[in-house]
């Protein structure tokens, strides 16, 4: 029921582009992240402030087209109508508000999101750099969208990429064949939407945050009290690396060491909430301070005062 990251950023930043969401999700790798949508949502901030998930395949945005039939100025009026009936409520409900503004960004993203979410507009040497295929599934085709969803203007833009769930129970949870693999599809596009981004000028204002699920364990998984035939390695919440670029944050520093097999923090031990208000500060926003009203509590996203 808590919102996440890209929620709280949105609320306290607002958008630059009208007719795109604030925040946006990209979600690659063969499957929705376990946790599902929650990842994305907006828990008690306002419904608008939650992600919008984006797609490369189909409608960029499900629901987002007109039905069969209905032309664009029949669309206006049926809206028109649900605006006005809608604020016969919003005084008693505060949801009616941001239901009504939904309503009417969705309405904006029919033209705006074709054009941003079409990636063949790029030259070549642009796909050549990232290893994009416009029309399939890919991390790479992610990255180059993020990188055009900044330039207009969407505030939070998260990607998801599904499959590194190593245990060894089989040959695709085998790290020795499976994890290559996987590391290949991201190293080339992350390298490039840095690139890319500094090539534009935008990387000095965009902060490009890396990271998995959690840490893996640096020994073999022996799961079941015996070693099968596949290498995996187990869910780890000790040691865990992240990475961030851009967004004023000082280049070629590494903070915090393990111990000698990767076990423990065993020198400048960075929590969750450590990293939260490092991001926030990087966007402008007080982690202290930024806060919103619930059930007695002003909620954070580092941790709730009363």
């Amino acid at each position: 029921g808590a919102a996440s990251m890209g929620a709280w950023a949105t609320w306290g930043l607002g958008t630059e582009n009208q007719d795109l969401p604030g925040y946006v999700v990209l979600v690659g790798g063969g499957n929705n992240p376990d946790a599902g949508k929650s990842l994305w949502g907006s828990g008690f901030l306002p419904s608008v402030y939650q992600g919008v998930q984006c797609r490369t395949q189909g409608d960029p945005v499900l629901f987002l087209s007109a039905p069969d039939g209905m032309s664009r100025e029949l669309r206006r009026k049926t809206l028109d109508t649900i605006r006005d009936m809608n604020r016969l409520s919003a005084e008693e409900d505060p949801e009616t508000a941001a239901r009504i503004a939904q309503y009417e960004l969705a309405y904006r993203m029919q033209i705006s999101v074709p054009e941003v979410m079409d990636i063949s507009r790029e030259p070549d040497q642009i796909h050549t750099m990232y290893g994009t295929e416009p029309g399939k599934l890919s991390f790479a085709n992610n990255c180059l969208l993020a990188r055009r969803l900044v330039e207009k203007g969407v505030r939070f833009v998260q990607i998801f990429q599904w499959g590194w769930d190593h245990h060894g129970s089989s040959r695709r949870e085998d790290i020795r064949y499976d994890l290559p693999n996987r590391t290949r599809q991201i190293d080339r596009p992350i390298a490039a939407l840095i690139a890319d981004l500094k090539q534009r000028g935008l990387l000095d204002e965009t902060l490009v945050v890396w990271g998995g699920e959690f840490g893996r364990t640096p020994m073999r998984e022996n799961r079941g009290g015996s070693y099968g035939s596949f290498l995996g390695r187990d869910h780890h919440p000790y040691a865990f690396t992240m990475w961030l670029a851009g967004g004023g944050i000082k280049p070629g520093l590494n903070y915090g060491a393990t111990d000698d097999i990767g076990y423990y923090p065993a020198e400048n031990k960075v929590t969750v909430r450590d990293l939260q208000a490092t991001i926030l500060n990087q966007l402008g926003l007080d982690a202290y301070k930024l806060s919103f009203p619930f059930q007695g509590l002003n909620q954070r996203l580092i941790g709730p005062t009363n």
